[in-house]
């Protein structure tokens, strides 16, 4: 398993992205609604699946 793997847990949230990638916290928004890895939003929060965003990060 890879760091990214052991550090975070299954459902990340937009600050998890933000902290993976060091980008600001709208450009996390953004790339999260861009739709080119799997969320969904749950209430006011929004979860990433971190399985669906690693196998983005790793194309």
């Amino acid at each position: 398993m890879t760091h990214l793997e052991l550090q975070y847990p299954e459902l990340l949230d937009v600050k998890d992205v933000q902290a993976i990638l060091q980008i600001g916290r709208m450009q996390a928004y953004e790339l999260v609604h861009s739709n080119v890895f799997h969320s969904v939003r749950v209430g006011r929060r929004i979860k990433i699946s971190k399985q669906s965003f690693l196998r983005w990060l790793n194309g």
